[in-house]
């Protein structure tokens, strides 16, 4: 029993110790751009990643979805509070009224539910549909756009679920949507 033993852990300690991180090692190296986040450069600058939610608090881009680890990559993660929890509740009812003071136009039954909750990585690049909408007048204002061409913008990058059945139907990129719009300042 003893040979067996310290045979399965020689075995498991090569594999899993050795072959396995040389393994993936070797996966990143040959997909640098998929091992890395996915970046998004424009010119030569790293402006983001295609996987990580950006902090945008401009009244001139579209805002990403709260984040509980302060959109940092390295810490991911949600705030495990339950629906029920007192301090759940509160932070949800802050950034309600923060979006109702900030969209005067609004009230709270218009409020999209990924403006207010975080993702359970914190850190989804994407909102929804109708949390784009939400925001789009507010944008179109202070870009002093036509409200239409800013739905057409929205309209352009939302993406539907991947082969119409697996993730959620009709989100945006919020980065691709703001690097989009600043495209746009600039033609102008």
């Amino acid at each position: 029993m003893i040979r067996q033993s310290i045979t399965l852990l020689l075995i498991t300690l090569i594999l899993f110790g050795v072959i396995y991180p040389i393994t993936i090692w070797a996966i990143g190296k040959s997909m640098p751009h998929l091992a890395n986040g996915k970046p998004i450069e424009i010119n030569g600058e790293l402006r983001g990643f295609e996987n990580i939610a950006q902090n945008f608090t401009s009244e001139h881009y579209f805002w990403s979805r709260p984040s509980d680890v302060d959109y940092d990559a390295s810490d991911t993660g949600g705030s495990n509070y339950g629906p029920s929890n007192e301090a759940f509740l509160d932070q949800v009812s802050e950034r309600m009224d923060y979006l109702l003071k900030t969209h005067p136009n609004k009230n709270k039954a218009d409020i999209p539910i990924d403006l207010v909750t975080a993702s359970g990585s914190g850190l989804d690049p994407f909102i929804s549909l109708a949390a784009a909408r939400f925001q789009a007048e507010r944008v179109a204002e202070a870009r002093n756009l036509p409200l239409d061409q800013v739905n057409r913008l929205i309209e352009s990058h939302t993406q539907g679920a991947l082969l119409g059945i697996f993730g959620p139907k009709d989100i945006v990129h919020v980065l691709k949507l703001n690097l989009a719009l600043d495209a746009i300042n600039t033609e102008n």
